[in-house]
């Protein structure tokens, strides 16, 4: 069986995850997810208070060699043992989540188009262009809501690591997409698009169509 990689990149709070989301549950057990979250390096000698100022927003945050050969996994139909992260703690937890190799694979992450070898891996490539104030409203109430962070230090990250980052590291490398998202997951006609891009990568692989169902 060839399989397809769904690479989805954009900047914090730019709506990556409900895109994928929503691709995951149109084309459902034929698809497998995994974030770039969840590579983040974990470095337990480091005290939490100082493991709360790093820059989670570089790509050396990343142990992205760790991403690539787990895509090239999958790619091959094998399973991967993905880490899970403690964004409350800033590190991994102790247990995996595995991972099974589907037709579909889709990986999202802020930095998956910054780095040459894992946007090579990405056989479509899907930029979500979402503006700034949106993106720094939802970083605020997801982090706050979910990761209990104090709405003082995320506004604080924001402007000194978040926002510098994303314009040296994500918006540069939106020119390496194959589509250019406006609004996310919530954006009807693009979402018809994509569906349309994946079946037609999936006929090129395998001579058969996975039909995704009508928006």
């Amino acid at each position: 069986m060839n399989r397809v990689i769904i690479g989805i990149c954009g900047g914090t709070g730019s709506g990556k995850t409900t895109l994928a989301e929503k691709i995951y549950n149109e084309f459902n057990s034929c698809t497998a997810l995994v974030s770039m979250d969840s590579y983040y390096k974990s470095d337990f000698s480091i005290p939490l208070e100082e493991r709360a100022k790093c820059n989670y927003d570089h790509p050396d945050a990343f142990e992205t060699e760790l991403l690539i050969k787990h895509l090239k996994e999958l790619k091959n139909g094998n399973s991967v043992d993905v880490p899970q992260y403690d964004y409350r703690n800033h590190l991994r937890k102790a247990e995996t989540i595995k991972v099974e190799s589907k037709q579909i694979i889709i990986v999202e992450g802020i930095l998956l188009f910054e780095n040459k070898k894992l946007c090579n891996l990405l056989d479509v490539k899907i930029y979500v262009d979402t503006d700034a104030d949106v993106r720094i409203l939802r970083r605020i109430m997801r982090d706050v809501k979910e990761r209990g962070r104090q709405l003082d230090s995320v506004v604080e990250q924001y402007n000194s690591t978040v926002k510098p980052m994303h314009e040296q590291f994500v918006e540069p490398y939106k020119r390496r997409a194959d589509i250019i998202v406006p609004q996310g997951g919530y954006n009807a006609v693009a979402l018809d698009v994509i569906f349309s891009c994946i079946n037609h990568k999936l006929s090129e692989n395998s001579g058969g169509k996975l039909y995704a169902k009508s928006i």
